[in-house]
C-alpha cells in the first residue's frame, strides 16, 4: 500500500529528498534513545575508538576532546547488529515504506550508522554524496535519517541542496588524496543553495544516494543524533566493499529476489576504503 502523496514523490523526484513527520512511533523513539545513552555511557571508560565492526575495524568513533566527564560519541558502525531496538527500525516502518515506493519494489538493506553530534562539537560533515563512497551498478539508492533529538538550526541539521541529484557527480579525490568531499568551487555552490532538514524527534528525512549534502558543528547546547539506514533497489549491485560492513548487508527488506543487475551510465573513480572508524578522518585530510 502507498504511504506517499503524489506530492511527496513528485518532491522526491524533483528535489531528491523528503521529509516525513512521525516515522517513528513513541516507544521506538525511546527505546532507541535509551540504547544509545547506554553506548554514551559505555564510552566513558575508553579513550580512543573501540569495539570491532565486521571488517575489523573500530566500531565506536570517539571526537577528539572526548573524556570521562564529557564524553562525545560521534560515530557508531552498524549498530542493527547490536541492538534489536535498531535491527527492527531498519526492517520495517514508514520510512522503509516510502523508500519501497520510491525505488523499489524490491529493496534491499545496505548499511546504517549512529551519527551524533554533542553539545558543543566543533564535528561538521563536508559536503559530499554518498554514491561516491559505495559504487553500484545503478544510483537507485536512499539513505534514511531518523531525528533521535530534536534538530534544528543550532544543533548541526543535515543540510542539502535541493536537485542536485540530478546534477553531476563531484569528484571527491583532490590532489590524488581521497578526503570523501567535493572540491572547493563546489563547497561554494553547495553552500549558496543547501537548506537544512529541521524537525523534531521521530521525525525522518530520506535521501537520494546522489544528492549533495553535508552538515555543520553542533553551536547549541542539546545534543543531535541521527540513526542513518542505507536501502539499494535490489537490482543494484554493489561494485566495491562497503564502507560501513554488516552482517545484515543484502537482506532484503521488501519485495522479492529478481536475480538480476541494472547497468546505467556513470563515470567515477573508486572511492578508498577507510582503515579507521569512520570517515571523518578521510574528510579530515581535506583540511591538510
Amino acid at each position: 500500500m502507498d504511504v506517499l502523496t503524489e506530492a511527496q514523490v513528485g518532491q522526491f523526484e524533483r528535489e531528491g529528498w523528503l521529509f516525513l513527520a512521525d516515522a517513528l512511533p513513541a516507544a521506538t523513539l525511546d527505546d532507541l534513545n535509551a540504547q544509545f545513552e547506554a553506548w554514551v555511557e559505555e564510552s566513558r571508560s575508553h579513550g580512543e575508538p573501540y569495539g570491532l565492526t565486521f571488517d575489523g575495524r573500530p566500531r565506536f568513533d570517539l571526537e577528539p576532546g572526548h573524556n570521562p566527564a564529557q564524553p562525545a560519541l560521534r560515530r557508531i558502525a552498524s549498530p542493527t547488529e547490536l541492538s534489536d531496538a535498531y535491527l527492527a527500525v531498519m526492517r520495517s516502518g514508514l520510512a522503509v515504506d516510502a523508500t519501497a515506493e520510491l525505488i523499489g519494489p524490491n529493496i534491499e538493506f545496505n548499511h546504517s550508522k549512529v551519527n551524533a553530534k554533542q553539545p558543543g562539537a566543533a564535528t561538521a560533515v563536508k559536503f559530499h554524496q554518498d554514491l561516491l563512497f559505495e559504487l553500484h551498478t545503478n544510483d537507485s539508492m536512499i539513505t534514511v535519517l531518523y531525528f533521535l533529538d530534536d534538530v534544528t538550526l543550532e544543533n548541526g541539521p543535515l543540510e542539502v541542496v535541493p536537485g542536485s541529484h540530478r546534477g553531476p557527480l563531484y569528484e571527491h579525490w583532490q590532489n590524488g588524496v581521497f578526503t570523501g568531499t567535493v572540491g572547493d568551487e563546489v563547497v561554494e555552490m553547495a553552500r549558496s543553495e543547501a537548506i537544512p532538514c529541521v524537525g523534531p524527534a521521530g521525525s525522518a528525512c530520506l535521501m537520494h544516494g546522489r544528492l549533495l549534502h553535508g552538515s555543520g558543528p553542533n553551536l547549541s547546547n542539546r545534543p543531535r543524533t541521527l540513526f542513518i539506514s542505507t536501502y539499494r533497489s535490489e537490482d543494484c549491485h554493489p561494485l566495491e566493499p562497503n564502507h560501513v560492513p554488516s552482517e545484515h548487508e543484502g537482506d532484503l527488506v521488501r519485495g522479492a529476489r529478481t536475480n538480476r543487475v541494472r547497468c546505467t551510465a556513470m563515470e567515477m573513480a573508486f572511492s578508498e576504503i577507510p582503515t579507521g572508524a569512520s570517515f571523518f578522518d578521510q574528510q579530515a585530510k581535506a583540511e591538510m
